[in-house]
């Protein structure tokens, strides 16, 4: 198989943690007979520096054009520590997700056993957390209008919209999610309080009985949060919308010890992306001490969900799972009295495990 791949590095450790996931992935691909073709493209503050567009359109017609998109993270903090900014790296974000279309982030959980003392939380209330997180991605707060301040700067404004229609694609995906793992989903709103969760309730539970194989609970947001932390096991799928699942899945990643373990897909209508849910941490750009594993299994996806190839995938979590077994970790992950593992020693560890 020919996969046609479109590579946007972005910020801060992008370029570190994209072009280890890219070797292996190049490393798969060899041991496979599978052909890559891959072209680079530019996004984020890196972008802004270089043509004042943090999504320009060069990029967005090589994502376009492209079967997959591996991408790295944006973000920077000059554009962070001032509120005054007109253009901001994450508005390169936003805009690929809309302009692909891409209402779907879908965000696994999931505990390792090698690492489970290094979780927040009980080992006996962590162990065996398995849960997937199925996050709205371009309706709600981040793309109503009218948003702005007044003219005389004391008042801002968002507004959070969504349609039927959005509720339903969105909802609908997460029980043919939960049909294929446990058969249970959970919907998370805050309809005791926003019009807008009470439309995706009423939604849902038009949609519910279409599947009566699946378990379905609602529940505030609030309540998730706390729940999450109380009994993390409890959870198969989740559906919620944009702003509640990017707090909520953030929450969730905490759950595995580091934010440098999990990996999501985001996909929709066009290109599906693939993608670390951490972010930039320009703080460690080129240190070679960023974890590189989240990114990793972010390629493992694309290989899962945009080629079909599941034996490839498999390969790329065992090589991931041995390198943890093996303490080949970089060091916000590494036990205690052990050395420490560069970005590069780790990725060429796995590069020789996918090489075997």
């Amino acid at each position: 198989m020919k996969l046609n791949i479109a590579v946007l590095p972005g910020d801060g450790i992008g370029p570190e943690i994209i072009r280890v996931a890219l070797d292996a992935t190049q490393a798969v691909c060899d041991k496979f007979g599978h052909e890559l073709h891959y072209e680079y493209g530019i996004c984020g503050a890196d972008a802004i520096d270089k043509v004042g567009n943090p999504y320009p359109e060069e990029t967005h017609e090589l994502c376009m054009r492209s079967d997959a998109v591996l991408f790295g993270a944006v973000g920077h903090p000059r554009f962070d520590n001032d509120p005054s900014a007109k253009v901001r790296p994450e508005q390169g974000l936003l805009a690929m997700r809309k302009r692909l279309g891409l209402y779907a982030n879908i965000r696994p959980v999931t505990t390792f056993e090698s690492l489970i003392h290094k979780s927040p939380l009980r080992a006996d209330l962590v162990r065996g957390a398995d849960f997937m997180c199925i996050r709205e991605l371009t309706g709600g707060m981040y793309f109503g209008r009218p948003q702005g301040r007044s003219e005389d700067g004391n008042t801002a404004y968002d507004t959070c919209v969504y349609t039927r229609e959005e509720i339903t694609r969105i909802v609908t995906l997460a029980y043919e999610y939960a049909m294929k793992r446990r058969k249970k989903l959970t919907i998370v709103d805050k309809a005791n309080v926003l019009a807008t969760s009470r439309l995706w309730r009423e939604v849902s539970k038009e949609i519910a009985p279409l599947y009566p194989e699946v378990e379905t609970e609602f529940m505030f947001v609030d309540n998730a949060a706390m729940r999450m932390i109380q009994w993390p096991t409890a959870f198969d799928v989740m559906v919620t919308e944009n702003m509640f699942g990017d707090i909520l899945t953030d929450e969730g990643s905490v759950i595995t010890g580091s934010m440098g373990l999990l990996p999501s897909a985001s996909i929709g209508t066009h290109t599906s992306v693939f993608e670390p849910i951490h972010g930039s941490w320009p703080q460690a750009a080129g240190q070679n001490i960023a974890n590189p594993l989240a990114t990793i299994l972010s390629a493992a996806m694309m290989f899962d969900y945009a080629f079909g190839l599941k034996e490839e995938a498999a390969l790329i979590r065992r090589a991931v799972d041995a390198s943890m077994d093996a303490y080949v970790r970089t060091q916000d992950i590494q036990a205690d009295n052990r050395p420490a593992y560069s970005t590069s020693e780790v990725g060429q560890w796995i590069l020789d495990y996918l090489s075997k």
